[in-house]
């Protein structure tokens, strides 16, 4: 028979059992405490648990109580896209598609942690429209963001940075969304295990473009229904990026705020870490591929020189930051304020960015979280697409590091 345990050790208040106890006899149909326990014998613990009457006569003032999260309480991307379809923010077309997208990106996480091990890093071989060199998961990561976007049956038209030009699925049932989407961003990092990342956008569907595409023949109606994708940033109805780094983060915004999920590996679940992100009016940060700096116009320089001179509160200079990743630098600046500029130079007249895949989406996000997005003449969701594979300067940040940007700019 084991021997019984004195009371005094089972209310023992040592950190390793119960950090935090306490007793509030607040309302008048709890009784006190009697602390009733053997008398004390020398060399056993005595109880460190006190118990105290309520001071005054009369019963307590109720009080509402404040409701606490539990430590394992979660809320995952599912459940939140779901509570939005209820609160009639988004339909049940739109939730579909945000779930296939977040399921690509389940896919290529995996894929670029095992990327060195199952031998497809390096070059595929092939160039891109653009004239770029294709990456193995450029190819691979396309093709699982296609796949997972026609299976949904609510998907139009796609358009891809990887593709020529946008693709009708044929596999529609309901919804006709337009898909834009970079499917690996940074992916020269892909070798060198540093930060890459996907970016999307989704607009709304174009009822006029609801035909049956011929895979051999396209008349004039058709050409015009798949260049419809070609949208100022300003009509988007949901955007995003899922990074791939320490952790595998996706940010979403679908009109009202921006929204952070982590990746729990051990439930395979994004979960919401980041409610409601602010960027910080103005940041001690500056993101900018000085390589090209003899390049950049005269009055971008000047600008990039203030940034290095002592200054501020602390009397320092800015912090230069460049990732070689968009998503990167976006996702520092939402949570640590800056900017990043991607501006035009004299062999690139345009800048190096795509409006479509990687401008548009970014700039509604960090609209969407209280920063600016400019070309350095207008905003950048006012543009509107000439072509599908356009490319623009874009200077993108807080919104007080714009604004300075902007009176150098002047």
């Amino acid at each position: 028979m084991s021997e019984a345990i004195p009371a005094t050790t089972i209310f023992s208040t040592t950190s390793n059992s119960i950090p935090h106890l306490s007793l509030s006899l607040s309302h008048s149909h709890l009784r006190p405490f009697r602390h009733e326990i053997q008398p004390h014998i020398p060399g056993k613990p005595i109880s460190s648990l006190s118990c105290q009457a309520v001071a005054g006569a009369g019963p307590a003032t109720p009080t509402s109580p404040t409701k606490k999260k539990n430590r394992y309480e979660m809320e995952n991307l599912t459940t939140w896209l779901l509570k939005k379809e209820q609160a009639g923010h988004i339909d049940a077309e739109l939730t579909i598609v945000l779930s296939s997208i977040s399921l690509a990106c389940k896919q290529i996480a995996s894929l670029l942690q095992r990327s060195s091990i199952i031998n497809i890093t390096g070059t595929q071989g092939t160039m891109n429209i653009q004239g770029e060199d294709q990456k193995k998961l450029d190819v691979i990561s396309n093709e699982l963001f296609c796949n997972c976007l026609r299976s949904t049956g609510r998907t139009g038209i796609i358009a891809s940075e990887e593709e020529d030009v946008p693709v009708a699925v044929e596999e529609t049932d309901s919804g006709n969304y337009i898909v834009v989407f970079d499917p690996i961003d940074g992916s020269a990092n892909i070798d060198i295990s540093l930060t890459t990342g996907s970016i999307f956008g989704i607009y709304a569907p174009d009822e006029q473009c609801l035909v049956d595409y011929d895979e051999d023949t396209l008349d004039q109606a058709k050409e015009k229904c798949i260049v419809s994708v070609c949208q100022p940033g300003s009509n988007l109805l949901a955007a995003g990026y899922c990074l791939y780094s320490s952790s595998v983060v996706f940010t979403i915004s679908i009109g009202n705020g921006v929204h952070g999920f982590t990746l729990d590996p051990a439930y395979g679940e994004f979960v919401l870490t980041h409610e409601d992100i602010k960027i910080p009016k103005s940041g001690r940060i500056y993101s900018f591929n000085e390589g090209n700096f003899d390049l950049f116009d005269p009055k971008l320089q000047n600008y990039l020189t203030h940034l290095r001179k002592p200054g501020g509160p602390a009397g320092k200079p800015y912090s230069g930051r460049y990732i070689g990743c968009l998503v990167g630098e976006i996702h520092r600046m939402l949570l640590y304020g800056g900017i990043y500029g991607n501006p035009d130079n004299e062999k690139a007249k345009n800048g190096n960015l795509r409006l479509l895949y990687e401008c548009a989406p970014m700039s509604y996000l960090v609209e969407q979280a209280g920063g600016k997005a400019t070309d350095g003449v207008q905003r950048i969701l006012d543009i509107e697409p000439t072509q599908v594979h356009q490319r623009t300067p874009i200077f993108i940040g807080s919104p007080d590091e714009i604004d300075k940007l902007m009176s150098y700019l002047a």
